[in-house]
This record gives structure tokens, C-alpha cells and sequence, in this order.
């Protein structure tokens, strides 16, 4: 699955509408490698432009889906990535390791598990050892695993998804601003669901709509210092997160039918809005929340 970006084509179709193929099941986190179809990380059709050439980003869950394709992104723009995930994900991180590689920048894997406050600060750390520094940290990891009854929602998952999607954003982020200089970037991941919940994600959508929040309250107080801070928000995209737990198995066939486009997102359609908050062309972009998601309505 793959569509050329530097091609005028008709949103509606540059991408197939989810099928029957799409309901498919994995146990979580789940990997793009046992995908089928597999999403369009851009590894075929990104071209770089070297917009962040020498720079020094993190990605967060950079082994598949969105973050995939951003530091596969950064790296075809010129930046060296330190790319994070879960241990169960290696073999995803692989395929990443060597389209950074590929792409003439250095690549650097540390697994571990953002819910422990001293991993994130390590995970920092050890980017500023390795790269030299650290200019970019993109959030995207997050974990989604639906539930249809508050009855059900135990309070270890919304526990662990408060500490995957919000409290790792906060150990990140206070630990990176420490090292960046003026001119660095942050971008977090917020989503449709802050703004439209679904009544099965409740825990989910609730620490989306924190990150928003957070971001624009966080983008105030280190603007001074010359440090931007924005978020993207994605519809519907195509990732292992919705068949390892994000969505029911029975809805995975019409996944993205509600958007105006009609269609899912794919990760390769989201890297670029990363690429651009995270480059000196949004100089001027401080506390935004940039909506990737098929034309849904946003406040």
C-alpha cells in the first residue's frame, strides 16, 4: 500500500477504503510486520529536503504505525533519530533501524517501557549521549484498547494508559527541555477522539484531550526560552493499535467510513505534519493543535 505525495491525486481515493482484510487480530502491542495489508509508512515514496538536517530527535513508539513513519521521516530530512518502543516490538524496530540507516543517518534503539519515570529519564539521556544532544522530541507512543462498559475499565488500564499517553508525555518532555536549546521542538500526539470521543475509549479520549491541554499550557512557559511546543491530532489511521485491542474486531471493516474522506489515514499522510512542526519553516507555530483526520470537525 503505497501512494506518490509529490502527486496531485484525489484524497478520496489515493488510498483504499478499509475492507473485509481489515479485520484482523493481533494480541497488543501488535506488529506491522504480521500486517496485511500493511500501512504506507512512506519508506517507498518520502523524499527528504533536508528541512532537519543535523538535527537530533526521539521518536516515541517509532516501530510502527505514525512514529514509524515520522523517524523514517526525520531521517530522510537529515536528522539522526533515537527511536524508542516496546521490547515485544523488535522486529518492527529492525525494519526501522535500516530505513534510517539507508538513508545515511545514525539510528539509535533503545527499548524499554515509558510507563517507568526512570526509563523515560534515561531514554533522554542516552539521546543526548548519543546524538550529541537532542533539538526534537516527538510523542507519539500511546496505548488504545477499547472497552464497552465503565463496569469493565479496571483501574490497572486506565492506570497504564494515563502512564503511557500522559504522565510518560510529562517525565519526556521535562527531561528533554533540560537539554534543548533555543530552536528546539516538541510534538505530541493528541486525536480525534479529544475532540469526538467514542464511548468505548473512554480512558483513551480522556488523555488525548489532556495532551492538548498540556501542550498549550507547556508551550507557553518555554516559549521564552525559544522552545516550541505543538501537537498533532490524527483521525482514523491504520496502525497495529486498532487490531491489537483499539477497536472491535467487527468495525475494522468499515475503519474511516465516517470520515469525509471516506477513507482511513495512513502513517506515510501524518509525517509530514510532524516534519513541518518539528522544522524552522513553523518559526512562528507555538501552541497548535494541527488536525490530520479526514476532514472531521475540530473546535
Amino acid at each position: 500500500m503505497m501512494s506518490d505525495p509529490n502527486r496531485m491525486q484525489d484524497p478520496t481515493t489515493q488510498y483504499p477504503k478499509a475492507g473485509p482484510e481489515y479485520k484482523q487480530e493481533q494480541a497488543p502491542p501488535g506488529l506491522e510486520t504480521k500486517m496485511d495489508p500493511k500501512p504506507d509508512d512512506g519508506s517507498g515514496s518520502y523524499k527528504g529536503s533536508g528541512r532537519l538536517a543535523g538535527r537530533k530527535a526521539v521518536v516515541t513508539g517509532a516501530d510502527s504505525g505514525i512514529g514509524r513513519a515520522v523517524a523514517i521521516a526525520y531521517a530522510r530530512e537529515g536528522a539522526d533519530v533515537v527511536l524508542t518502543y516496546l521490547p515485544e516490538e523488535e522486529a518492527d524496530a529492525k525494519e526501522v533501524v535500516q530505513q534510517i540507516e539507508q538513508a545515511g543517518r545514525k539510528a539509535v534503539a533503545i527499548p524499554g517501557d515509558l510507563k517507568d519515570e526512570a526509563f523515560c529519564e534515561s531514554l533522554i539521556e542516552s539521546a543526548v549521549k548519543e546524538l550529541g544532544g537532542i533539538d526534537i522530541l516527538a510523542n507519539v507512543a500511546g496505548m488504545q484498547q477499547y472497552v464497552e462498559d465503565i463496569a469493565d475499565l479496571t483501574t490497572e488500564q486506565f492506570d497504564a494508559t494515563f502512564k503511557t499517553n500522559v504522565y510518560a508525555l510529562f517525565w519526556l518532555c521535562k527531561a528533554a527541555i533540560r537539554h534543548m536549546p533555543a530552536g528546539g521542538a516538541i510534538i505530541n500526539t493528541s486525536s480525534i477522539q479529544a475532540y469526538s470521543p467514542s464511548e468505548i475509549l473512554l480512558d483513551y479520549a480522556t488523555t488525548k484531550s489532556a495532551i492538548n491541554t498540556f501542550s498549550k499550557a507547556l508551550a507557553q512557559q518555554v516559549a521564552p526560552k525559544g522552545i516550541r511546543v505543538n501537537v498533532v491530532a490524527p483521525g482514523p489511521v491504520w496502525t497495529p493499535l486498532q487490531i491489537s485491542g483499539g477497536q472491535p474486531q467487527q468495525v475494522l471493516p468499515e475503519f474511516g467510513a465516517k470520515t469525509p474522506l471516506g477513507r482511513p489515514g495512513q502513517p506515510a499522510e501524518m509525517a509530514a505534519a510532524y516534519v513541518f512542526l518539528a522544522s524552522q519553516e513553523a518559526s512562528y507555530v507555538v501552541g497548535e493543535t494541527l488536525n490530520a483526520n479526514g476532514g472531521m470537525p475540530t473546535p
